[in-house]
């Protein structure tokens, strides 16, 4: 099929739409999140690992064995990836510290924000030079008050995006030389021109517009190898697909909780998407109609593949 064609296009389209809305996501296992987050696929130790922000705690689950594990931090954990010698790099409560898998301790490095600590961490990524990427919001979800930073391998750090108010989703294009990037009440994606010998961003763009009222608000994001972005969206009962290049939406698929907030690629051939989702500040009445918000699911061999996920360079 050409679908650089118009006609062609939209009938591609149509066909994603049709064949992700049939797609059912399952349960992992029994771990309710208050705020679940930040899925991240560990090719190394081929286990799923995601947080629970607000309780502080590194989920870990091993799918082909079925083994659990948790790491609790002691304070809101807003993101992480996986290093290079196999621990883990993160953004908290209080700036970017080291957890050590083995034994759950924790290495604090540097606080951007040490004089605001009303603020904490939230979504946060590797770029593909190794970088860590983090994004900060007031806990009291005011406007305007986060930022963005990027954390070197040599523990230096630098701001990198300034009034931000619930920084979200990141991911970078294939070719690596754009960054794309949500700020949650803004409802878009916007792009950034990519250095990845330097780091440096310039040029933004918006290249998707999110109708809140009919999608939910953009959350977490990821990226497959076709270059579309999966977004999670919080309120609006699902993940979505969507292509920056034309702005559209090509699919979604449905989950049984509103509050759903990142997803990733995952498993041997990176064909599984991992879902997280939330059940903070939702009613008494509104948990009785979604029993599952909070849980983590997965839609095993959904069709597409995603990319394995930059590590910090230790």
């Amino acid at each position: 099929m050409e679908v650089g064609h118009p006609s062609a296009l939209h009938l591609f389209n149509f066909f994603c739409m049709n064949n992700l809305s049939e797609l059912k996501p399952i349960q992992v296992l029994q771990k309710t999140s208050l705020l679940g987050e930040g899925p991240v696929w560990d090719a190394g130790k081929k286990i799923i690992c995601w947080l629970d922000i607000l309780n502080g705690i590194v989920h870990q689950y091993d799918p082909a064995n079925a083994e659990y594990s948790a790491i609790n931090v002691h304070q809101m954990i807003g993101s992480f990836a996986v290093c290079t010698n196999g621990d883990l790099i993160a953004g908290l409560h209080h700036g970017f510290a080291f957890i050590s898998r083995p034994d759950g301790k924790l290495k604090m490095i540097v606080d951007p924000e040490a004089e605001i600590p009303t603020n904490r961490f939230n979504e946060g990524k590797c770029d593909p030079a190794g970088r860590f990427w983090a994004g900060t919001m007031a806990i009291s979800e005011i406007l305007h008050q986060g930022n963005v930073y990027v954390l070197d391998r040599d523990l230096n750090y630098k701001k990198k995006i300034d009034n931000v108010s619930i920084s979200n989703g990141l991911a970078w294009s294939l070719d690596h030389k754009t960054l794309y990037y949500i700020d949650t009440p803004s409802f878009e994606v916007v792009s950034y021109d990519y250095d990845k010998n330097s780091g440096e961003i310039s040029n933004k763009k918006s290249v998707i517009k999110i109708n809140v009222k009919e999608e939910g608000y953009p959350d977490g994001m990821t990226i497959d190898q076709e270059g579309m972005l999966w977004i999670g969206h919080w309120d609006g009962w699902q993940v979505a697909r969507w292509n920056p290049l034309t702005g559209e939406k090509i699919g979604s698929i449905k989950l049984p909780a509103s509050r759903v907030t990142s997803c990733t690629f995952g498993g041997e051939n990176l064909d599984d998407l991992y879902i997280t989702t939330a059940r903070v500040g939702l009613s008494e009445e509104a948990l009785a109609a979604q029993p599952l918000a909070g849980e983590f699911f997965v839609v095993k061999n959904c069709g597409f593949k995603g990319l394995p996920a930059f590590e910090f360079v230790v």
